[in-house]
């Protein structure tokens, strides 16, 4: 074998294994009482197929060229290997667009459809170059409080670039950074960019290294809580000196490779932007959830689908304290990919049942007080109760999941 031809496999192997590092965590948080998440087809994506699927994307920024020099194109987005694919390159030749000048291919994917609150998160691996990689929402806006004036929404999930250098945003290189932009025009036509406080998470590798899970809670007109991997959530308060309800209109899910002003991040270099192996974002998947109540039903059954959830029933703590009553309220939520029976049996200290009961849990994350209805009221002592996770209508031997709550009880 030649050294040619050993370097050569070798690199391949090793961009393979890291294009296909960890699955980071994902899914949203957990639910209000009263509610769970299903996922949202218009904003949800397995990229599978072997092209765009133009039912729910643009293969372009509708009304944006993009950050000259930097010009989105529509060859520079495809599907293949399980992948959204973004890459970025070098013009042949220098490209007037009105009175801008560019030489760099970027790419963008918008949304065809608008999204208001909820949950969005995408697996993710950055190009290795100094070219964005980016996962926001904008649009909606209208007219300010003086009648005369304007603003804009926008709310960044994620942006990063995907290597370090000798330039002030070097930083962003690695981590999560979080913005949400409150664009405001004065009556005068003067424009002000005012932001809420960024949300910023660190990390001691390029993005560009492995695949990372990034997710946004658009809770409502004021705040959003953001995810990073598997850590904690981080919390913002979106900027609202002028509009008590800032982000209250529905915006577009963007994905986009775009280039940074200079000299805050520098260009790419024509070496890194021809190499193969550092001018692709790989976008795994995008999806998107929204908040609906807890009996609702959903037509939607994409959680199947792509089997979302390790399914399970879990209880808030091991041990419940209550005092005797024939009422009890259970904290528990649960997590199923279709529509399942949860089977409840509560049982005293000699494994002798004293009641049991069956629930219907629809498909999605839902979190609930369930009220455990009782001939009897119970006496002082410790209690089992056990839920069993079954297919809808079905028998015991067909359980998915089993746990167990500690009830205690008091006078």
């Amino acid at each position: 074998m030649s050294k040619r031809l050993f370097i050569s496999i070798t690199l391949a192997i090793s961009f393979f294994f890291s294009i296909t590092a960890q699955n980071n965590s994902s899914g949203p948080p957990k639910p209000p009482v009263g509610k769970r998440w299903v996922l949202n087809p218009d904003f949800s994506d397995e990229f599978n197929g072997s092209e765009l699927d133009k039912t729910k994307w643009l293969d372009h920024h509708p009304t944006w060229k993009g950050r000259a020099p930097g010009l989105f194109l529509p060859s520079q987005v495809s599907v293949k290997d399980g992948y959204l694919q973004l890459k970025g390159g070098k013009m042949e030749k220098d490209t007037m667009v009105g009175n801008q000048n560019f030489n760099i291919k970027g790419a963008a994917v918008v949304s065809k459809k608008t999204a208001l609150f909820g949950y969005y998160e995408c697996r993710v691996k950055a190009a290795a170059t100094t070219m964005s990689t980016t996962f926001w929402f904008s649009g909606g806006g209208g007219i300010g409080p003086k009648g005369c004036d304007r603003y804009h929404q926008e709310w960044d999930i994620q942006e990063c670039i995907g290597r370090e250098g000798e330039f002030k945003g070097k930083y962003f290189a690695s981590g999560m950074h979080s913005n949400a932009h409150y664009w405001y025009t004065e009556c005068n036509g003067k424009r002000h960019d005012y932001r809420a406080a960024q949300v910023r998470y660190e990390d001691n590798e390029v993005a560009s290294k492995e695949f990372h899970t990034y997710g946004g809670w658009w809770r409502d007109e004021i705040s959003a809580s953001y995810y990073y991997d598997n850590r904690e959530p981080k919390h913002q308060r979106f900027f609202d000196s002028i509009t008590k309800a800032p982000m209250d209109k529905p915006m577009f899910m963007r994905l986009v490779h775009e280039t940074y002003p200079f000299p805050w991040i520098a260009l790419p270099t024509d070496e890194e932007l021809a190499d193969d192996t550092k001018n692709t974002v790989y976008y795994d998947w995008v999806r998107g959830y929204k908040l609906i109540d807890l009996k609702e039903k959903n037509e939607c059954e994409l959680e199947s689908q792509i089997k979302l959830y390790n399914e399970g029933v879990f209880f808030e703590n091991s041990i419940l304290e209550a005092k005797s009553s024939k009422t009890l309220l259970i904290p528990v939520s649960y997590k199923t990919n279709l529509n399942r029976d949860i089977v409840l049996t509560l049982t005293d200290n000699s494994k002798k049942v004293v009641h049991t009961t069956t629930f219907k849990a629809l498909a999605g994350y839902a979190n609930l007080e369930y009220e455990l209805q009782l001939n009897s009221e119970l006496n002082v002592g410790n209690y089992q109760l056990v839920s069993h996770l079954t297919p809808a209508d079905g028998e015991k031997r067909d359980m998915i999941d089993i746990n167990t709550l500690i009830i205690s009880i008091a006078n």
